[in-house]
């Protein structure tokens, strides 16, 4: 390790006294904290072009002053409790007033924004986390052999900088997989690898808008997306949603310059868009001169039918960007996600893209892309579909059992459902708190979950209720608890 000292050969102070100033400063200020190996005499004079004598004796004198402290054939290192001299000298140091006019005035930081609000950190013995999967499900085994393949044909790929878009490899199987699995006839050139889908909407975001911007979004919508828009200084649009998803009617005649929609399950509410509604959405994006930013984010989980075609295979005016990930699939840990560019914007994302980062690590794309080709991931989603199905199946019924007919939705695909509650219940929030007290996680609409403008007809009365990081009996035991967290509840 190499300590910044820098001696000044012209000073009228000795090198000795140079180098033990600076050591003490450093250690003082809290550069060198303690505990911190010390270089060695010889590395400290090599790096000085200095005598090692005169190290070894600033070192002496360190030592005999309290602040370095020798181990026997270990080395040097900073003392773990420092002389009391050398503490009220660092108090000092801390709370001295700065001489006049020595204090800048700093412009205010442009940036605004907020991250979204955290779930509860107390421990819950069962938690319906709409956001969470099973770490079980992972394929442990075959992604280890897989890396290890892929680790041994390395050659250079880990000495050479990543294209910024992300790996041909990579791209073009997901090009593939869009065109069976989604309707969506593209080229690799216009997929673009991203660190999950939060990264896809920034890059979207650093595309299309800037000061003023009006953006429109469903109400309530993914928070993570709302807050991302409000940080470019967009103008948010809310637009309604009702059992068939986005209420094209109500979406602005003019002005809107981007549109952020979930069609294939509505977050959070579950609502799927019809195919008579996505045309006329493409055709208002079309006749508005509008683009829509199409988040796919659970769309491989479709348990009731074939899935509807996504907006982008449907889309004949070049207005949508798909936003993909796998963070559903394989885990918010491997960071991948995609997005898919209409042509005209594939330049310029490129750019954009290559500004924000130089591409992601080699191994997790090739390993990906492999995971994908051998047709691994086709089976891996296959066996979660059946697993998250009767998951869903046994919440439902788990549901019924002890509330009797409950109003649900979003049961046809995804990771969640949502639970509307009777008028005669308390508010969506109340609920929430009494569950949490009694060690299971439920979830109103609003902060930790989604962005609720305060126009919703669902945001009071809707609970939502995540099913694929639990297990069946863990979902019939957290059900049993919520019911006898309500029993005996007064019912408005």
């Amino acid at each position: 390790m190499a300590i910044p000292i820098v001696l000044d050969h012209g000073s009228p102070q000795s090198l000795q006294g140079q180098i033990f100033e600076q050591l003490r400063h450093l250690i003082l200020g809290g550069k060198l904290k303690p505990g911190t190996p010390i270089p060695a005499s010889r590395v400290l004079a090599e790096q000085l072009g200095t005598s090692r004598n005169t190290v070894l004796l600033v070192y002496d004198r360190l030592i005999a002053e309290g602040y370095l402290q020798a181990r026997k054939a270990i080395g040097t290192y900073v003392n773990l409790e420092l002389p009391e001299t050398c503490l009220a000298a660092a108090r000092r140091i801390a709370t001295s007033v700065p001489v006049e006019g020595e204090a800048v005035k700093r412009p205010i930081i442009p940036f605004i924004g907020q991250t979204q609000a955290k779930k509860p950190h107390q421990h819950l013995d069962f938690d319906f986390c709409p956001d969470r999967i099973d770490l079980d499900l992972f394929p442990h085994k075959i992604w280890r052999r897989f890396i290890n393949r892929t680790f041994a044909s390395s050659s250079t790929h880990f000495t050479e900088c990543c294209d910024p878009g992300g790996l041909l490899q990579l791209r073009e199987v997901i090009a593939d997989h869009l065109g069976i699995a989604r309707g969506i006839s593209v080229s690799s050139d216009q997929v673009i690898i991203t660190a999950g889908s939060q990264e896809g909407l920034n890059l979207a975001a650093r595309l299309l808008i800037k000061d003023g911007t009006l953006v429109a979004t469903e109400n309530p919508c993914y928070h993570g997306a709302a807050s991302l828009f409000q940080s470019y200084y967009a103008s948010l649009v809310p637009v309604a949603v009702d059992e068939a998803g986005l209420d094209v009617e109500q979406l602005p005649k003019e002005g809107v310059m981007l549109l952020y929609v979930t069609p294939s399950h509505q977050y959070p509410l579950g609502f799927t868009l019809p195919i008579e509604r996505r045309l006329k959405l493409l055709d208002w994006a079309r006749r508005c001169g509008a683009y829509i930013i199409e988040d796919d984010y659970d769309s491989d989980f479709r348990y009731r039918g074939s899935p509807l075609t996504a907006l982008m295979g449907l889309d004949d005016y070049g207005c949508v960007m798909y936003l993909g990930t796998f963070s559903k699939s394989m885990g918010a840990g491997l960071r991948l996600g995609y997005l898919v560019v209409p042509k005209a914007l594939m330049q310029a994302a490129r750019s954009a893209k290559a500004l924000l980062n130089n591409g992601h690590a080699w191994l997790d794309q090739a390993t990906m892309a492999e995971f994908i080709r051998s047709g691994a991931y086709g089976n891996h989603l296959r066996r979660m579909r059946h697993l998250y199905c009767k998951r869903r199946d046994c919440l439902v019924e788990a549901l019924r059992q002890h509330f009797g007919t409950v109003d649900l939705s979003g049961l046809e695909s995804g990771l969640h459902l949502a639970w509307h509650l009777p008028n005669n219940y308390p508010v969506a929030s109340e609920l929430q708190e009494l569950a949490l007290r009694h060690g299971v996680g439920i979830y109103s609409i609003g902060p930790g979950t989604a962005y609720d403008y305060g126009e919703c007809n669902y945001s009071a009365r809707t609970l939502i209720l995540g099913f694929s990081s639990l297990n069946e009996y863990q979902i019939r035991a957290g059900v049993r608890r919520i019911a006898d967290a309500f029993k005996g509840l007064r019912m408005n």
